[in-house]
Formats: structure tokens, sequence, C-alpha cells
């Protein structure tokens, strides 16, 4: 939820996101089919809140979410709904843009959402008072980290770190955003790729899909457990 990349490589999205949570929040389900109304989709589910981070459909189509919004916020005690749910409601509305402009985010914590939509790239987000909506460029690269633990500098540094990965690296694939995602800075616990702050907070999973077309495979790294998973429709 705390680090997000995009990368369209050999003919497929490349969505690769750092799950950094407080160490006491329970660890997620690991991802597995769901059948919705309309569509399977597949995700790992938060145990507390029973949301998700990471959803991707059998069409190709996936929502990542970042907490926070373009700056950070100060958070109040309690909100109406977790934005994990708010996830899922927009991946089975089959619109997500469209949905996304409609849908109530009063009382909504701020966050951020990286769409893949209609093979269409899309930055969503709320701040709180106000949704933006960012259209993408499928041939450029992008980098986020959640404003809520990463200062702007902070966030900067680690642009800085994935252009000069990308520009090192004569072709681009799956292992290697993997790689990218588990093994950059490795001696900074703060800031690095995989962060582990005093033991408060930490980078508990690494999540990626890897879509062409219609065709989804979704690798995920629980961390804490030392587990892999995969899976595809």
């Amino acid at each position: 939820m705390c680090t997000v990349s995009f990368v369209y490589a050999n003919d497929s999205f490349l969505l690769t996101s750092n799950r950094d949570e407080k160490i006491t929040r329970p660890s997620a389900i690991e991802p597995k089919i769901y059948q919705t109304e309309s569509k399977k989709i597949i995700y790992p589910k938060d145990a507390k809140a029973g949301g998700t981070w990471f959803v991707v459909d059998e069409f190709g189509n996936a929502i990542i979410l970042l907490n926070g919004g373009k700056t950070k916020h100060i958070p109040k005690e309690k909100y109406r709904l977790s934005r994990g749910i708010i996830v899922l409601e927009l991946i089975n509305s089959n619109a997500i843009v469209s949905t996304w402009k409609t849908i109530d985010l009063n009382d909504i914590e701020p966050f951020t959402l990286l769409v893949l939509e209609g093979q269409q790239p899309y930055q969503l987000q709320w701040s709180g008072d106000e949704k933006f909506t960012d259209k993408l460029e499928i041939n450029q690269t992008y980098i986020w980290s959640s404003s809520t633990l990463y200062t702007p500098d902070i966030q900067q540094q680690r642009a800085d770190w994935f252009v000069k990965y990308l520009n090192e690296k004569k072709e681009i694939s799956a292992e290697k955003m993997k790689f990218f995602h588990k093994n950059t800075a490795p001696k900074d616990d703060k800031n690095g790729l995989i962060i582990n702050r005093n033991n408060l907070y930490k980078t508990l999973s690494v999540t990626q899909a890897v879509i062409s077309g219609n065709s989804v495979f979704v690798h995920h790294s629980d961390l804490i457990q030392d587990k892999d998973y995969s899976i595809t429709f």
C-alpha cells in the first residue's frame, strides 16, 4: 500500500506493490480467486477490514491502493469505511473510472489509486475533500511512495532509485521489478524499499500482477511468514 510501480514492457503491464503497515496488523489472507456477480477477481484480503490494497479482474483491469493523497494528512480516530472496501466497490462496478466520479467518499481517509482499465492507466486521488483524476501514459514508467510514510524529499529519492535501476537494465521483466521492490537500499530500514521502523512499521508483503491482454498472473510474497503464492485465472 505504500510503494507502487507501473512499467509496460514486452507487451505486458507490470504492476508491483509493497505493503507497509503497522506490525500489529493481522497478516493478510493470501491472494485467491473470488467470484462476483459479473466476473472473477483475484486479491489478497485484509484480515482486519475485509478489503484489499491490490485487486485484478479476469479482463485485465486492476486497482492498487496507496494510503494518503498528494500530501500528508492528519488522520481522524475513525472513518466511515475502509479504503480497501472502496477498492472492491470500484473493481466490482465494471466501470472503474466512471464509478470513481460518482462514488461517495465522504468521511473516507485520503488515498491514491493506480488503476488499469481497458489497458489505460490512471492515477486517482482523494484528498479528503476533492477527487483528482489523471490519465497516465502507457509508455511512461511511474513510481509512487505513500505520503503518509515518506516525505517529498524521500519520495523523490526513491523515484531517482527507480529511474537509475531501469536505466541500468537492457530489458525489464517481472522478475527484475520484483528484485527492485525487494532489494533496493537494503541497509536503509527507514526509507529503503523494504522498511522496518523500530518494529512498529514494516514492509509486510510484495505483490505483483503481470497483465498481457486478458492474461493475468499474480505473485505474492508474504515477508513476515516467508511464503510465496502464485495464482492466475
